[in-house]
C-alpha cells in the first residue's frame, strides 16, 4: 500500500474468501491506472484465482507478475477473453476507453470490473447498458473511496441500523495529491482521456450520495471546475465541485482538487459529513491530521452523545466477495447495476455542465 500516492494507492485487508482456490478465475487486462492492484487485492483476498494478465506495456506487465507470482502473463487480450475458465475481467485502461474493453469482455460471455470512471461519455453510457441487456453480462465499477475504505463500509452499517435517522445531505471532499507531474502518463492530463474532474474522482463522491441518502436518481443542481495552478496543463481540472438534489429529496455538495500540499503523510485528506434527522457522522478516511492515531476513523454523534471509532482492520471489504457471489448466482447484493450506471451519469452530467470559473477557456 502506498499511502503518499494516489494513483498507486492499493489498500490491502484480511483474507475472507467466499469460494475455494480455482472455484472463481478472474483475469486482469489495461494496466493503465495504479487501481487495477486494488481491484485485484480485494478479489484474491475474497477468493478469486488470479489467472491472466494483459498489457501492451511489457514493464506494466513484469511489475504486475512481480506483485502477484503465479499469474501467466497473456500473448493477447483476446487469450483471456476466449479462456472460458476466466469468469471476470480487472480493467484500469484509460478512462475514455474503458467502455469500449467493458464491451468487448461482456460480448465474450464474462462479466467486467473496471476501475473509476467506468465511462466518459453518454454515448458510452447508452452502449454499455445496451450490452449489459444483451449479454446479461455485469458491468460493475470499482468506487474505491467507499467499497475499499473500511470506515465508509462502517458509516454504511450505521446508517442502516438507523444511528442518524434518515440521512438527510451529505458533505464530500476528495482532496488529491497530483505529486511528480513526470510520473503521470501523457492521458492523464487530457480531457478527451480523463473526462475532467467532476467525472473522474467527482464519481467517488456522487456514488457515495447515491449509497448512503439511498436515492435511486438525482439531478445536478451546479457544478463548476477550474485550472488554479497548472497553466502549463491547460486541460487540467484542478478543482471541481457540484451540489446535487436525489429523488427522494436529500442533497449533496462535494469538492475535488489536486491541492493535497507535500507535508500531508497521505495523498488526500477524504472527508465526509452524512447529516441524518436523528444525529451525524463524519468520516476521516485517509488520516487523522497532526496525530499520530493512522486512518479509518469514524465520529458519531446521536442522541446517545458523541462517539468515535477507529476501525482499521476491522471491518473489512465485504463489497468483493459480494461480487464474486453475484457473478456466480446472478444476484445483486454488491451493487446493483442500475446503481452502478446511475453514478456514472450522474457524473458525466456534471461535467457536461460546469462552469468553467477560472485558468479554462471558457
Amino acid at each position: 500500500m502506498n499511502r503518499k500516492d494516489g494513483m498507486n494507492y492499493a489498500p490491502v485487508g484480511k483474507p475472507r474468501p467466499v469460494v475455494k482456490e480455482g472455484e472463481f478465475v478472474i483475469a486482469a487486462i489495461a494496466l493503465e491506472h495504479g487501481h487495477i492492484y486494488g481491484m485485484c487485492n480485494g478479489l484474491i483476498e475474497a477468493g478469486a484465482t488470479l489467472k491472466w494478465v494483459y498489457d501492451r506495456d511489457p514493464e506494466k506487465v513484469k511489475n504486475f507478475c512481480n506483485a502477484y507470482p503465479g499469474v501467466k502473463a497473456a500473448s493477447s487480450e483476446e487469450e483471456i477473453l476466449s479462456d472460458p475458465e476466466v469468469k471476470l475481467v480487472c480493467g484500469a485502461a484509460v478512462t475514455s476507453m474503458r467502455c469500449a474493453l467493458g464491451l468487448r469482455v461482456m460480448a465474450a460471455g464474462k462479466d467486467y470490473f473496471t476501475d473509476k470512471a467506468p465511462l466518459t461519455s453518454l454515448e458510452q453510457l447508452a452502449q454499455a447498458k445496451e450490452m449489459v441487456e444483451k449479454t446479461g453480462r455485469k458491468y460493475m465499477c470499482y468506487y474505491g473511496e467507499r467499497l475499499h475504505v473500511e470506515s465508509a463500509v462502517f458509516a454504511g452499517q450505521l446508517i442502516k441500523e438507523g444511528a442518524i435517522g434518515k440521512p438527510i445531505h451529505v458533505d464530500g471532499f476528495g482532496p488529491h495529491r497530483v505529486g511528480d507531474v513526470k510520473g503521470r502518463p501523457d492521458w492523464f492530463f487530457k480531457k478527451e482521456y480523463y473526462g475532467g474532474i467532476l467525472c473522474d474522482i467527482g464519481s467517488h463522491q456522487i456514488e457515495q450520495f447515491l449509497y448512503y441518502c439511498d436515492c435511486k436518481d438525482a439531478t445536478v443542481q451546479y457544478s463548476q471546475v477550474g485550472n488554479y495552478n497548472h497553466p502549463d496543463q491547460p486541460e487540467l481540472e484542478d478543482l471541481g465541485e457540484a451540489t446535487l438534489l436525489g429523488d427522494n429529496g436529500t442533497t449533496q455538495h462535494f469538492r475535488v482538487d489536486w491541492f493535497t500540499p507535500d507535508g500531508l503523510s497521505t495523498w488526500g485528506d477524504g472527508r465526509t459529513f452524512i447529516i441524518g434527522t436523528e444525529g451525524y457522522i463524519e468520516l476521516r478516511k485517509y488520516v487523522n491530521i497532526a496525530t499520530d492515531e493512522g486512518a479509518e476513523h469514524v465520529y458519531l454523534v446521536n442522541k446517545d452523545g458523541e462517539q468515535h471509532f477507529a476501525v482499521e482492520g476491522k471491518v473489512g471489504f465485504p463489497f468483493f466477495g459480494e461480487l464474486i457471489l453475484d457473478c456466480i448466482n446472478r444476484t445483486e447484493n454488491a451493487m446493483t447495476q442500475a446503481h452502478c450506471f446511475k453514478a456514472a451519469e450522474l457524473c458525466v452530467k456534471a461535467e457536461l455542465q460546469a462552469e468553467r470559473v477560472y485558468g479554462l477557456e471558457k
